[in-house]
């Protein structure tokens, strides 16, 4: 476990490439499907429109991207980033119906894309495994158009004493389960440590204010299991 705690970056990188292929079938196990109504409610909080465009960041195997499609008839367009080629190459076989993606590998904290770009910037359960909280919301701001509007699904601190020793329990069964599922446990014991160890509800509120989004609020979803922070570029 060591050797997975020295550099965040390559750390990251190496857990991805070990569980992509089995990425959406272990976000059924470790979320027992829930992590399907949480993009949901991500979508119908948005409720967008189909003449915006949309900038899913740590898209991982293309949730967000099929559930924002299907919200505005397919008519809109999508650009779809994630630092890992095999999350990239899994999102474009699940929609490969879909001609107006556009497809780029790239950090959050770096973003190849111009200035006041999009209408929304979306990314769900993929800010906690950023370098930089700051450099990744800067970014965010950065290519969104004036009145563009920031979202954010994570998972949180859950408010419920009862919910919080069920979930922590339930959450030991997780790197064993990996470990059946795709031979290593290392990867999910690292997802689980970056569960505990990332900021809660109100400090990354904070760090929307702090960043120059406006507007900021958030909605616990499942007591807190996940949340969905809102911010606007105003």
């Amino acid at each position: 476990m060591q050797q997975y705690l020295q550099n965040k970056k390559g750390l990251v990188q190496n857990v991805f490439d070990q569980v992509y292929d089995q990425y959406d079938l272990m976000n059924d196990f470790m979320s027992l499907g829930a992590h399907r109504l949480w993009k949901k409610s991500l979508i119908n909080m948005m409720n967008p429109s189909s003449n915006q465009k949309l900038i899913d960041v740590a898209c991982g195997t293309g949730d967000i991207a099929k559930l924002f499609l299907d919200h505005v008839n397919k008519s809109s367009h999508i650009t779809c980033v994630d630092p890992n080629k095999g999350m990239i190459s899994k999102a474009k076989e699940k929609l490969d119906e879909f001609k107006n993606l556009k497809w780029i590998i790239a950090s959050a904290e770096k973003l190849p894309l111009k200035n006041n770009s999009f209408d929304i910037y979306t990314i769900s359960f993929g800010l906690r495994n950023t370098k930089n909280l700051d450099f990744t919301l800067r970014e965010a701001y950065r290519v969104l158009k004036p009145g563009g509007r920031f979202l954010c699904l994570e998972f949180s601190k859950i408010q419920n004493l009862g919910l919080n020793f069920i979930y922590k329990n339930y959450s030991k069964l997780i790197p064993f389960v990996g470990g059946l599922v795709v031979g290593k446990k290392e990867p999910y014991e690292y997802l689980l440590k970056s569960i505990d160890e990332f900021v809660n509800q109100e400090e990354l509120l904070d760090l929307l204010w702090k960043n120059n989004f406006k507007k900021c609020n958030y909605r616990n979803l499942s007591g807190g299991i996940v949340s969905i922070h809102s911010g606007w570029k105003i």
